[in-house]
């Protein structure tokens, strides 16, 4: 079974639909592993299906070392990214972790991705999905 922990802060509304559409998609061919710099951010992604969710810095920096995948939006792997919410200790945990890293590139903190286009975050997460099928399903 493929681990996937998906990240979030703030009020976890890209993890809690990013999860949501894992879900639909993947159903329980996947574990989720919640993973917010806050509460609130980790109970959405809970109430949208997640298997198990953890929250703080420590969660973060442990779990992410012991999943296959990561995904969450760009901010993740800046440190004081997310309005300061995500430490540099968190992101250079997501960013040295061996596992894959599916990121959304949602320009929060002045990081502009060269050739980038702008896309709704639907688009965005479908994108996430197709990145993950042939993972998921051995294709």
């Amino acid at each position: 079974m493929v681990r996937i922990a998906v990240v979030d802060g703030q009020g976890g509304g890209i993890g809690s639909t990013v999860v949501k559409r894992l879900r639909e998609e993947f159903g329980p061919r996947i574990e989720i592993l919640a993973l917010g710099t806050n509460s609130a951010a980790t109970s959405a992604m809970m109430k949208a299906r997640a298997n198990k969710g953890a929250t703080g810095e420590n969660a973060i920096i442990r779990n992410t070392a012991r999943v296959d995948i990561i995904v969450g939006p760009l901010s993740i792997v800046l440190a004081n990214g997310m309005l300061g919410e995500l430490t540099p200790g968190m992101a250079a945990a997501i960013a040295s972790s061996a596992a894959k890293k599916i990121l959304i590139p949602i320009n929060q903190e002045g990081v502009e991705i060269a050739g980038f286009q702008k896309e709704p975050l639907p688009h965005l997460i479908e994108k996430v999905v197709e990145n993950l099928k042939p993972v998921v399903t051995g294709r």
